[in-house]
């Protein structure tokens, strides 16, 4: 069993839950403006502060939370991954890929097998060198066919049983066919490199901090890493809380028993930022569609999920949903990828063509449910609500049923015919393996294209990157006029932290500054 003590000072967030007062009203100048009078000088100025506790509220969470770096599914989870482990390459801040644990990564001249170097002088928490031997293990933990992960999907491209450690530090990567992205696919958070005897019960990674205790559903506590091949944590301890409900959160950042929470609605950025606190924005690539379920009457039905695309106010939604925090989506993923297709029409509400579409389908009068959660992130709920307005004016009727983290997130995830989820920056190879093939670990909508299917297939293959964009724009074309996801647009992430708090900046992956905890510090 996890280890679910936790230390003796620490907070749960039911003492938190169950002591949380009245939102604003109730804190006219407590909270966060006391927190701020107990700022030190040196933190007023910016500069970090080393020891003390950082005490981070999390949405979302239940008793499904896992540890494991290579299956995270809810925020809290993904929280975890990033600060116990690290992948071999990454993102950075303007999500531009860069080396982490490796050093470098070269094809051979068909593409068929790449030589890895790994970084020399990285240690795992427990003392232990990285060694080509972890690389490989984690690899194959990873595409296990009798246990495979959430990334199995996308390194299933690896010959698994044929790497092959050339020394302590090079790794010899074949394929089963020529690849052309690997080192994106490698740079996903949830691909973290751990040691050949890893243990779920006791995770040990080389991330900035150790482990320390986990309640799932609850809790989480760690530890500086000393050794940490980086520069070292400014923290003493991390202490990550999980929050189902976004009231709870914000009257716990407000009263000061935690000190920064993500997913901020940004209806209350007026009123952090009167209480003393600080509100970080990031531009990002992530994205809440809908998702409608392709195999699954009425949505197996195209004309119907092109009605139902066709019934949203794309600009409505960013005002009211996010309050002008983002900008409007265009039904495809990827903003950021340089074969994102910006040629394609924007689609704009047409409730009259809707209707037509509904006709033609024999779907006049639908009615459908809708299922939303708290735990897919800030203004899901009212994203639902809003649609539900939006859908009368095509003659749809849409039931709102809100479901808690645990029971979303639970037995019937991906299975809901019509509902919504969170993903976050992607480039649009990585996004389509995780989330738009048959094989794919959260195919929320059940997409599962022929045409599309092999474009997707000739486009991994095609190293001339002109020629790779050509395919990837022709596969977001299917996905635009017959996919199952309406993207109504991309949200900023907006997180808060308290005025006793400094080290957070703007980040396009996950949020709080891609949940990197260690380069924040905390005075008073």
């Amino acid at each position: 069993m996890p280890d679910t003590h936790s230390p003796p000072h620490a907070m749960t967030r039911r003492d938190i839950l169950r002591g949380g007062a009245l939102l604003a009203a109730a804190l006219p100048a407590a909270g966060l403006l006391t927190a701020c009078s107990r700022t030190t000088v040196a933190a007023t100025s910016g500069r970090p502060v080393r020891g003390g506790a950082l005490r981070v509220g999390v949405s979302g969470g239940s008793a499904k939370d896992t540890l494991d770096p290579h299956n995270p599914l809810s925020y809290p989870d993904q929280a975890r991954v990033v600060n116990l482990f690290e992948p071999l390459f990454y993102h950075d801040a303007d999500y531009r890929l860069k080396p982490f644990l490796a050093e470098s990564i070269e094809p051979s001249k068909d593409g068929r097998t790449w030589l890895l170097k790994l970084r020399p002088g990285v240690e795992f928490h427990n003392g232990k060198p990285l060694d080509a031997r972890d690389v490989i293990a984690t690899l194959r933990r990873i595409v296990d066919p009798k246990a495979p992960t959430a990334g199995a999907t996308s390194l299933s491209v690896i010959d698994a049983k044929a790497l092959h450690r050339v020394d302590a530090t090079t790794v010899r990567i074949p394929l089963k066919y020529p690849y052309a992205l690997l080192e994106d696919l490698l740079a996903q958070y949830s691909l973290g490199i751990v040691p050949e005897d890893f243990d779920l019960k006791r995770p040990v990674g080389t991330g900035p901090f150790v482990y320390g205790s986990f309640a799932p559903g609850d809790r989480s506590t760690f530890t500086r890493f000393a050794n940490y091949w980086r520069r070292p944590a400014y923290l003493d301890e991390l202490h990550i809380l999980d929050f189902p409900d976004d009231t709870a959160k914000i009257n716990a950042l407000l009263s000061a028993q935690i000190d920064a929470i993500d997913n901020l609605p940004p209806a209350y950025i007026g009123m952090i930022k009167k209480q003393g606190g600080h509100v970080l924005v990031s531009q990002t690539g992530a994205w809440n569609p809908f998702t409608m379920r392709v195999d699954t009457a009425p949505f197996d039905d195209v004309r119907v999920r092109q009605a139902f695309r066709l019934i949203v106010d794309r600009p409505q939604m960013v005002k009211q949903v996010l309050g002008g925090q983002g900008r409007i989506g265009n039904d495809l993923y990827a903003p950021f990828d340089v074969a994102y297709d910006h040629q394609l029409p924007q689609r704009h509400q047409d409730l009259g063509q809707a209707r037509s579409l509904l006709k033609a389908a024999g779907q006049e009068n639908l009615t459908v449910e809708l299922v939303t959660s708290t735990g897919i992130g800030s203004g899901s709920i009212e994203a639902a609500q809003l649609f539900a307005e939006q859908a009368k004016g095509a003659g749809v009727k849409v039931k709102v049923r809100i479901a808690d983290s645990a029971t979303f997130y639970g037995d019937r995830y991906l299975s809901w015919p019509f509902a919504q989820d969170y993903w976050f920056t992607r480039n649009y190879l990585p996004q389509v393996d995780v989330g738009s093939l048959k094989t794919s670990p959260y195919n929320e909508t059940h997409w599962n294209d022929a045409e599309f299917n092999t474009l997707m297939d000739r486009a991994r293959r095609e190293f001339d990157a002109d020629k790779r964009s050509e395919l990837l724009k022709a596969a977001q074309k299917i996905e635009y006029e017959r996919g199952g996801h309406i993207i109504w647009g991309f949200k900023n992430q907006v997180d808060a932290y308290a005025a006793n708090v400094t080290g957070f900046t703007p980040n396009r992956n996950l949020p709080l500054s891609n949940y990197e905890f260690r380069n924040v510090s905390v005075s008073g």
